[in-house]
């Protein structure tokens, strides 16, 4: 049998990746009033700009058990976990119990030092390389390898939710700005951080745009591109990123998920860029 890869609903794999490849996905859950939403499963109907929407990651016993199908399900071979940054989540801390709890050494657990498809671009990565009969070692190096290469930009109207989430820089630099700026933001190491204000949303496009660039480096890249109501604009900057960069070897477009959209908020278009690409 082959390799196991599972992954959390945050990483935005399309449908028919996740079925091709086999990928096992445990649902993050947004909060609503009295109402815990499971992200990819249950029906979800909610105002992202209501503070009384919050989210929260999947817990340890939820994972536990994940991991014990998949492992059994695997016949030995093995499971690799790639999940959202611990920087950003209580999820890859609650894997990290679950695997303690389990005491296996045939889990391995990968922080994917982002969100979004910089979780779900090294998620097929190492779906590929297990799909390929590739063992245990192999697969984890690809999740890993792919992790530490990704680059993430996000484009957002507001960072209120961020900041109160505990999720970025509450530093006086960001308040008061958004009215004349829009934040353009990124994932270093794990971390979201401000990586420079613009006075219009046009010219905000084209520095999201050229941060993707240049942090391709010139080299052959697999591409995702991200928006919550803003299908538009991100197919304009996917379109743009077609043109500029040399060698685009696979372009992933697809919306936020609702445990992301929760704290960048409708309109915010995202970026990421995996210099080397996800395999094939």
């Amino acid at each position: 049998m082959a390799v196991v890869v599972v992954t959390d609903s945050s990483a935005s794999l399309p449908a028919e990746l996740v079925a091709e490849l086999d990928i096992v996905v445990v649902p993050l859950h947004v909060l609503a009033g009295d109402r815990t939403i499971r992200e990819g499963i249950d029906p979800i109907d909610i105002d992202y700009g209501s503070d009384e929407v919050s989210t929260s990651a999947a817990a340890p016993g939820e994972l536990r058990a994940v991991y014990e199908r998949a492992l059994q399900r695997s016949d030995g071979a093995g499971v690799v976990a790639v999940h959202l940054s611990q920087q950003l989540s209580a999820t890859w801390e609650a894997g990290r119990q679950a695997i303690a709890e389990l005491g296996s050494e045939r889990i391995r657990l990968v922080d994917s030092l982002g969100a979004g498809l910089a979780t779900g671009l090294p998620v097929l990565a190492a779906g590929r390389r297990a799909a390929a009969g590739e063992g245990m070692d192999a697969v984890h190096e690809a999740a890993d390898a792919a992790a530490r290469r990704a680059r993430t930009f996000i484009l957002v109207n507001r960072t209120e939710q961020l900041r109160k989430g505990g999720r970025l820089s509450t530093a006086a630099s960001f308040f008061g700005s958004e009215l004349v700026t829009k934040p353009l933001l990124q994932i270093v190491e794990g971390r979201l951080e401000l990586r420079e204000k613009v006075r219009t949303r046009s010219k905000a496009y084209s520095r999201l745009v050229a941060a993707a660039v240049e942090a391709a480096g010139g080299e052959p890249a697999a591409v995702g591109v991200q928006h919550l109501g803003a299908a538009d604009a991100a197919a304009t900057v996917a379109g743009q990123l077609r043109e500029k960069l040399p060698d685009v070897t696979e372009l992933v477009q697809v919306e936020f998920g609702p445990a992301l959209a929760v704290h960048l908020g409708v309109g915010a278009v995202g970026v990421v860029v995996l210099p080397g690409g996800c395999g094939s």
